[in-house]
């Protein structure tokens, strides 16, 4: 059965889109922890990181690093954190979750609520801070 990433990558379904390569596609979370909180998804269906081939692991971390750093750039925050927690979908991915303190990585807080216009603006301005390839 295809997760929603699946139906994402294949644009199924709307997302809010940050960057894509070959080996994978970044997208700001639909229930973000924090405004700029990205998802960087393997477009192989694979539920589980380390059973990735590696060099699609290594090419989907490199797209991860760049992408963090954009995030930097243009959300205030102290550090973009990463988590690959993977239980709530089974469809491996990596949270980019830019931060001030350990609180802003709490999962079980309540999400804030941004508009469709905040998303896209988000978005834009995260794919106007990426260093080209």
């Amino acid at each position: 059965m295809k997760s929603i990433f699946t139906k994402i990558i294949a644009g199924e379904i709307h997302a809010y889109k940050i960057s894509e390569n070959a080996s994978c596609i970044t997208i700001l979370d639909a229930f973000p922890l924090r405004l700029g909180h990205t998802l960087v998804i393997p477009k192989m269906e694979i539920d589980i990181w380390h059973h990735l081939p590696e060099s699609q692991y290594f090419s989907i971390m490199q797209e991860a690093f760049r992408v963090a750093q954009a995030i930097a750039k243009v959300i205030p925050c102290n550090r973009v954190s990463q988590h690959i927690i993977g239980l709530e979908v089974p469809h491996a991915h990596l949270h980019l979750i830019p931060i001030n303190s350990i609180k802003d990585c709490d999962f079980r807080a309540p999400k804030p609520t941004f508009t469709p216009a905040q998303f896209q603006a988000t978005a834009l301005s995260i794919q106007s801070a990426l260093t080209p390839l």
